[in-house]
């Protein structure tokens, strides 16, 4: 099981029957409906029923962050997990005729957050205004003052501190001034001159940087405050009162969920429409759908339609689109193949090759028995306790399949936590307890895990070349197959032996055998890997070219598994080290109390990052060093008419699960 076979489907059944085909369609997920390019066919143009319900969605959209804003749905971890609401067809019949009271509270909803909006702008436009006449409160006249019928007044400020003596010597004569307030910054000045002064004045004070302020009302600045702050008292409570509007639309929260999922269910089913070839009577569909789920979908249509419905092998040409099904072990890693790329038309699905390797790696990597417990309880938990959506079942249930491959590697390294076993016991009982390790410790002996690491790593490089010969073999190049993949088994194994004894022991007879498999391998190679050119020299070249990459690339390769040891070590150093911390104090309380609170927050801790680090490296080791053997990728993933929902789901399952 890898990639789904792929059919071409032609469906042609009455125009009547067109909306109510296209929702069972959307309901069973399996067909993914290409756009009508026959001209003889005509097109719907559903562009302005799409932008309606794109709308109406948006609105609801828009009063549902507005709710969640105003009155938030009390948060847990089992929300978190919890899968979308089921319900009935018949259920999502009678909600539907709900759309229009509910599209109207979603509206109100709208309406108050907009009254709350514009209050709180006026309100901060009242609040500077207040603070704006805050130092104008001594001014008994208002802001628009002009004067008396024998006098006239100028209000206003000076940038720069000023005293009202100061002022009056430089103005003329039968001119007052008085400070209002002052500042470093400014002084605020009432100046009083007769008519007759009034320009020689108004001359003199634009000199010295003068500017009049002014308010439209007749009020003195004591009673602009009061007015502004009565005015925002009103708006406050006006705004209050919308809030409490809204939290009282609240319980239209449920309601306008299935409004949000309802409308674009309608707005993918109008697109699906768009793309339908009609006649006067008649529409035709084509599309795609996995060879497996044919047959049934076509028993069911026929069934309650007047229809009929052709299934035929796509052409090479064709842009197919890539569906995934693997068993139970692989499956939850096919994320990790979609990150990458889907599966091209000559690739094989990488998932099932690499999914052994990847939880292998991964254990290996965060390599602590404690630590991979914690991961396999807590997931096997949420898989059990919590209904989750299908990307997250998988995803938690690859996590899982790590945490028990975590558990074997710390089981045979000995580490629980690090070394807490051993340091419980030395410091809480006086025992020295010695290793733990069923096979033994990486910290002892870092030597003998990197060879380890080496070998798996080249096992893992020969499945790339043995997938990348069965894909030649297949493709009825046997000859291909053979002399691209031999060579370079018979060198890297004759090399293995050869580049272990560096680091340690290897017995004479190993390094003979493996320097005749070396010999071959290159001999091979180099007369081998040219066939393709046409003129001797070319060969040669051509094979010694293919030397130097092998050795290069494949000695790069082999050295990325280093990364295993790396890890493992960093895991269990640090963890290590926590426990140390926790012991430090001589008080036998003091140290109790300190190692439980460092060992929930240091483990805590150290988790989360090599859980992290173990990932990125395992997922690096598959798309660099596995994937370079054989795969291309590039294919486009299989996007059927389903009901692409956020919050609701039908309790009718989807055909494909």
């Amino acid at each position: 099981m890898a990639k789904l076979k792929m059919k071409k489907i032609e469906l042609i059944a009455m125009l009547t029957d067109s909306k109510k085909i296209i929702e069972l369609l959307q309901r069973r997920g399996v067909v993914e409906i290409s756009r009508n390019d026959d001209e003889e066919l005509e097109n719907t143009n559903v562009t302005a029923v799409v932008s309606e319900f794109e709308k109406f969605r948006n609105t609801a959209v828009q009063a549902l962050e507005i709710i969640d804003d105003h009155a938030p749905e009390p948060a847990s971890l089992a929300d978190m997990f919890s899968g979308k609401t089921e319900v009935e067809k018949h259920e999502f019949g009678k909600e539907a005729m709900q759309m229009e009271k509910v599209m109207g509270a979603a509206n109100e909803i709208i309406k108050n957050q907009r009254l709350i909006n514009d209050s709180a702008n006026s309100v901060a436009q009242l609040e500077v205004r207040c603070d704006m006449l805050d130092s104008w409160k001594a001014l008994d006249v208002p802001l628009n003052f002009k004067g008396t019928a024998t006098t006239s007044a100028y209000i206003g400020t000076l940038p720069y501190p000023v005293t009202a003596e100061e002022l009056e010597e430089q103005l003329p004569e039968n001119c007052s001034a008085e400070v209002i307030s002052g500042s470093k910054e400014q002084t605020n000045l009432f100046i009083l001159c007769s008519k007759s002064s009034y320009d020689e004045a108004g001359d003199v004070l634009r000199k010295l940087a003068f500017v009049s302020v002014s308010d439209p009302e007749n009020k003195t600045p004591n009673e602009l405050i009061s007015s502004y702050k009565a005015e925002i008292e009103k708006l406050e409570k006006a705004s209050e009162d919308a809030k409490a509007n809204i939290k009282k639309l609240a319980e239209n929260r449920k309601q306008l969920r299935f409004v949000i999922d309802y409308l674009q269910m309608r707005k993918e089913k109008y697109d699906a429409l768009s793309g339908l070839g009609f006649t006067e009577s008649t529409f035709v569909l084509n599309g795609y759908i996995p060879e497996k789920y044919a047959e049934q979908l076509q028993k069911e249509i026929e069934s309650r339609y007047t229809a009929a419905i052709t299934f035929t092998d796509p052409s090479e040409d064709e842009d197919v689109p890539v569906l995934l099904e693997n068993g139970k072990f692989s499956e939850p890693v096919e994320g990790i193949t979609k990150m990458y790329a889907l599966p091209g038309k000559g690739d094989v699905d990488p998932t099932p090759v690499m999914a052994f390797f990847y939880y292998l790696f991964f254990g290996m990597m965060l390599s602590d028995a404690g630590y991979g417990l914690v991961m396999l309880i807590g997931t096997t938990i949420a898989l059990k306790k919590f209904k989750l959506e299908s990307s997250m079942r998988k995803t938690l249930t690859m996590f899982r399949n790590c945490g028990i491959s975590t558990v074997i590697w710390g089981t045979l390294f000995g580490s629980w936590f690090g070394d807490i076993v051993q340091v419980v016991g030395r410091e809480f009982f006086h025992k020295e307890i010695g290793s733990i390790a069923l096979w033994f410790q990486p910290i002892d002996d870092p030597i003998k895990l990197l060879l380890y690491s080496f070998a798996l790593g080249i096992l893992h490089l020969f499945l790339g070349v043995a997938v990348s010969f069965k894909m030649s073999w297949d493709a009825g190049k046997k000859l291909d197959a053979v002399l691209d993949t031999v060579p370079i088994y018979l060198t890297v194994i004759g090399v293995a032996p050869l580049a272990a004894s560096i680091l340690t022991s290897v017995p004479d007879q190993l390094k003979t055998i493996g320097t005749y498999l070396m010999i071959a391998g290159v001999v091979l190679l180099v007369l081998t890997s040219g066939r393709n050119s046409k003129s001797i020299l070319g060969k040669l070249f051509g094979g010694v070219y293919a030397l130097y990459n092998t050795a290069t690339g494949y000695l790069s390769d082999i050295l990325s598994y280093s990364r295993l040891l790396a890890l493992g070590l960093a895991t269990g150093s640090i963890a290590g080290v926590i426990n140390l911390i926790g012991t430090m104090p001589k008080n036998m309380a003091v140290k109790g109390v300190l190692l439980v609170i460092v060992f929930i927050i240091g483990h805590t801790a150290n988790l989360a990052i090599n859980l992290l680090g173990a990932y990125v490296h395992t997922d690096r080791l598959q798309f660099v060093e596995l994937f370079s053997k054989f795969y291309t990728g590039g294919g486009r993933e299989f996007s059927p008419l389903t009901v692409n929902t956020q919050y609701i789901k039908f309790k009718e399952e989807n055909i494909n699960g």
